[in-house]
């Protein structure tokens, strides 16, 4: 079974959650504070992680935001309900999810099993030699068996749900694809996300491009309608 880090400066949090996911299998990582998780998930990577934003020495989205420049590890943010701009701020960062405080622990492992499934690709055996599903577009090259993304030969190391928001626009260059559309493609049925979930995810995947190359332009706003991959 996978392996969770949990990331909470609340003791009865990391006690409660603890239990709820050992009793479906999955194996814990507990840290108290940011500084200490960073150092334990460099040494002995999770399959994902649950952050709280609100921590000692170091809060969650420094947390991210370090673990983001070598790792593409799905991570869910817990956050309180009046905290939008920070959830906002996160999405841009890469976080995969959140859940407010107070949560129901069944809601907490749903989403925990969800943001797993759409992960499963990088976890998949590597492919036999002519049963390869890479997706190409010009100068994007996609591999969902490895998780890989390169533009212009340079690797773009993007989260689970970018992935697969990218993957949902370039199957069909020049299609417009909704945002709810792009939410089925990125989303399992249980996991609700509104409009600002899926623009943040667009926004960071085209900072990402551009990082590669200055004139990324691929990726199309059609103002009230959605999002669609230019046809070279």
């Amino acid at each position: 079974m996978p392996t969770i880090a949990l990331v909470d400066d609340d003791r009865n949090i990391l006690t409660s959650v603890s239990i709820a996911l050992e009793n479906e299998g999955y194996r814990i990582q507990t840290y108290t504070d940011g500084a200490s998780a960073l150092d334990g998930l460099k040494h002995n990577p999770p399959d994902m992680a649950i952050f709280d934003i609100k921590m000692p020495r170091m809060d969650g989205m420094e947390l991210l935001r370090r673990l983001r420049q070598k790792s593409d590890m799905p991570v869910i943010f817990l956050t309180s309900k009046d905290e939008e701009i920070d959830e906002l701020f996160g999405l841009k960062m890469g976080a995969d999810d959140f859940i407010h405080k107070p949560f129901s622990q069944r809601l907490l492992i749903e989403r925990v099993k969800a943001v797993l499934r759409r992960s499963g690709a990088k976890d998949l055996p590597p492919a036999k030699e002519g049963d390869t599903k890479i997706l190409e577009r010009g100068l994007l090259r996609m591999d969902p068996e490895r998780h890989g993304c390169t533009w212009r030969g340079k690797d773009v190391i993007l989260t689970v749900t970018e992935f697969l928001i990218l993957q949902a626009l370039a199957q069909r260059p020049g299609v417009v694809k909704t945002r709810d559309s792009l939410m089925d493609a990125a989303y399992d049925d249980q996991v609700y996300v509104d409009d600002r979930t899926i623009d943040s995810h667009i926004k960071r995947l085209r900072k990402k491009f551009k990082l590669a190359d200055n004139d990324f332009e691929m990726i199309e706003t059609l103002y009230g309608v959605g999002y669609r991959f230019k046809e070279a």
